[in-house]
């Protein structure tokens, strides 16, 4: 299956349950990056538009990018009711190929998504459409399995056979950006994230992830493995997953 294709028909229930980012990544994004009313952002894999939203809401001009119909017409459907300059727009697109002109956007923005591209032809698409001195970030919210619930949440996802393909790749995806000669200045800085979740909260999180079971036995099994845990870590009907926020951010040299 196509990246690209991999979360047909899962747009509602990623909408409906995957975390947002904390404030105090947005602010570091937003400070690091010199962002202000005047800046061109583009969010590259944009998805249904969390993270597009995130910074529209603060004044920025953001265009989302996304190749899969379902999620960039879900991220359409939640930004209709936005005002003013700022409401975002969305596009078809991909980070290898993003119909956009050259020296386009100030800063581009990648949010849980950069590991599903190929990081080389990815990173020269974003060196032509950055303008110099631009920036590009990459976000991501990744378990925590210092903790019960992540760590336990972790374990019955590695059940799937999928999931060390995903996962592995995806804790490692924003290394090429802090080696690649087209950009300067890269760093990571990690950031704290917590989601607070009730049962239905709880299977609409893993379901929402493409490696998932959508039907079946190995989708009764998960769905059984993850209320045990829930019931067993639930506090008054709610487990927090516990994320660390990784933050990749470069500049593009003038």
């Amino acid at each position: 299956m196509k990246s690209t294709e991999r979360f047909s028909g899962l747009a509602n229930i990623y909408a409906a349950s995957r975390p947002t980012y904390p404030p105090e990544a947005v602010d570091f994004i937003m400070s690091s990056c010199k962002i202000s009313g005047s800046t061109v952002m583009v969010d590259i894999g944009c998805g249904t538009g969390i993270s597009t939203r995130l910074f529209s809401e603060r004044g920025v001009k953001v265009i989302g990018l996304e190749p899969n119909d379902d999620m960039r017409k879900s991220a359409e459907m939640q930004s209709e009711s936005n005002d003013g300059d700022a409401k975002p727009e969305y596009r078809a697109g991909t980070a290898e190929d993003t119909n956009l002109p050259d020296a386009f956007a100030d800063v581009l923005l990648s949010a849980q998504a950069f590991h599903w591209f190929d990081p080389d032809r990815a990173l020269t698409e974003f060196h032509r459409v950055i303008k110099p001195d631009g920036y590009v970030v990459l976000m991501w919210n990744e378990r925590d399995e210092s903790t019960p619930f992540a760590h336990g949440y972790g374990e019955l996802f590695r059940e799937l056979p999928e999931t060390a393909g995903v996962e592995m790749k995806r804790g490692i995806a924003g290394e090429p950006l802090l080696t690649n000669p087209l950009f300067v200045e890269a760093k990571r800085t990690n950031f704290k994230n917590v989601q607070r979740m009730n049962l239905e909260g709880v299977l609409g999180r893993a379901f929402s992830a493409s490696y998932a079971p959508r039907d079946g036995a190995a989708a009764e099994r998960l769905k059984d493995g993850l209320t045990v845990l829930f019931e067993k870590l639930q506090i008054d009907g709610f487990v927090d997953m516990q994320y660390e926020v990784s933050v990749y951010t470069a500049r593009r040299p003038a």
